[in-house]
């Protein structure tokens, strides 16, 4: 068990991360345009008893209330996503002042409040007038999220230190642009290996422009994970064990270092040539400050010819017997300390950047009982200083999430957050798995709500 923060020494960042489509609400206030997850959510079947995230928690018009229990919480550090959309409502082209002032005063009560802002460029939530145009599938996406970048910078970048570029490219582009069961809901291989090259391209090309207008800012990006095990000893479970880290974990990762995509241990990345131009391998390459890894659990793995491409399943955590989560995904402590150890050989400083987990959570009144989150946070936590006691290069730690919030397709249901949402009152009660952090980031053993003084 963990008792103590100054295990991780003086300078470790602990925190929290939400993102602007799952918290915001707001969706069409004061100038914003519509994004692909506007779309998309208010499309139906698309989303979990056809929720959408148009209210969401309100946090556009409650950031005030939430950044101030998060520092009553103790949590000094927040990462949050801008609404592209929110600024651009077109994507490009004209500027929403609306939009620029409200994140500007987000930072500015962050700070007011001696919490530190760490802004993701991209959470997924793509302008809706681009994607008419393409989306990610059209090359000229460089040019625009140049310009959204630049734009950010150099409106935010006086006060705004620690920044990333993209969420989880594997996700939007493989959810979105191959299965299409995230939005903008296109399916097809020839979307999505054009969707992805351009995404590695941007995240690069973001990190450019961020350097080239705020030298002394510290630039990131950062990417899913999960550990990937064969469920056999078998060389057929182990080679399709090879090709599902190649694409889930290395796609994006071995670009930006240089090594070019994983093309040896995943054929299927060889049809990504047709997309690749003069100087792509250069331009592909940047040399971030560091990366955020997000990892939540891992996948077993079996051989398939049904599966095409990777010939290889997931077998369901439900269909093993493991411990899981409402996401039906493993408890698996350990995949956090192996995938810390497999992305180290990148020699970039690493922050675990979102981890986490949906359990059910048990409502008493004001109380929220949530044991499992709680133990989860603990194990994943330990892994963490696990990893950096034997010499990984691991500086952050961000808990997902801050409050409970629209959860892509599965809507409402999934919780994740240290702070309950009640969404039909929009009232916050801080859960049991929200106190322990906060002692935790205190230094105290205290987990009762009465002896910390909250007032919210």
């Amino acid at each position: 068990m963990i008792y103590c923060k100054e295990d991780f020494g003086g300078d470790f960042k602990w925190g929290v991360s939400t993102a602007a489509y799952q918290v915001e609400g707001a969706f069409n206030a004061r100038g914003k345009g519509l994004s692909v997850w506007d779309v998309f959510s208010n499309t139906k079947g698309k989303i979990f008893e056809n929720q959408h995230g148009n209210i969401a928690c309100d946090f556009y018009h409650r950031y005030a209330t939430d950044i101030a229990l998060m520092k009553q919480l103790n949590i000094p550090n927040f990462r949050f996503s801008l609404s592209w959309s929110r600024i651009f409502p077109n994507g490009i082209g004209t500027v929403n002042p609306d939009g620029i002032d409200f994140y500007n005063r987000v930072i500015d009560f962050c700070l007011e409040l001696d919490i530190e802002p760490w802004i993701t460029l991209y959470h997924w939530d793509l302008p809706y007038e681009l994607e008419k145009k393409g989306g990610w599938t059209n090359r000229d996406i460089i040019n625009w999220f140049g310009e959204y970048v630049a734009l950010c910078v150099r409106k935010f970048g006086d006060r705004v230190k620690h920044w990333m570029v993209l969420n989880e490219p594997m996700v939007f582009t493989g959810a979105g642009y191959f299965l299409g069961i995230h939005a903008p809901g296109k399916r097809g291989l020839n979307n999505f290996l054009s969707a992805a090259h351009h995404a590695a391209l941007c995240q690069a090309e973001g990190g450019r422009i961020l350097r080239s207008f705020s030298t002394g800012a510290s630039i990131g990006t950062t990417f899913s994970c999960s550990l990937v095990e064969p469920l056999t000893d078998s060389d057929k479970d182990s080679l399709a064990a090879v090709r599902v880290d190649a694409l889930l974990n290395r796609m994006f990762v071995e670009p930006l270092h240089g090594y070019g995509y994983p093309v040896n241990d995943l054929k299927l990345l060889q049809r990504l040539e047709p997309y690749v131009k003069t100087n792509d391998q250069r331009n592909l390459q940047f040399d971030m400050d560091f990366i955020g890894i997000q990892n939540y659990t891992r996948e077993i793995v079996t051989a398939s010819y049904l599966v095409p491409y990777v010939w290889a399943k997931l077998v369901k955590a439900d269909k093993r017997n493991v411990e899981k989560t409402e996401m039906n995904w493993e408890v698996y402590p350990e995949s956090i300390y192996k995938m810390l150890h497999q992305f180290s050989k990148y020699k970039t400083p690493i922050l675990v950047t979102e981890n986490g987990a949906a359990f059910e959570d048990v409502v008493v009144g004001r109380e929220v009982n949530d044991v499992a989150r709680r133990a989860y946070l603990q194990q994943y936590i330990q892994q963490v200083l696990r990893a950096k006691r034997e010499g990984i290069n691991v500086n952050g730690y961000f808990v997902w999430s801050f409050t409970d919030n629209f959860e892509w397709a599965e809507g409402y249901r999934p919780r994740f957050g240290l702070v309950h949402i009640d969404y039909k009152t929009q009232e916050r009660t801080v859960k049991s798995s929200g106190y322990w952090y906060s002692n935790f980031l205190k230094g105290t053993g205290v987990t009762d709500r009465s002896r910390l003084n909250l007032a919210y």
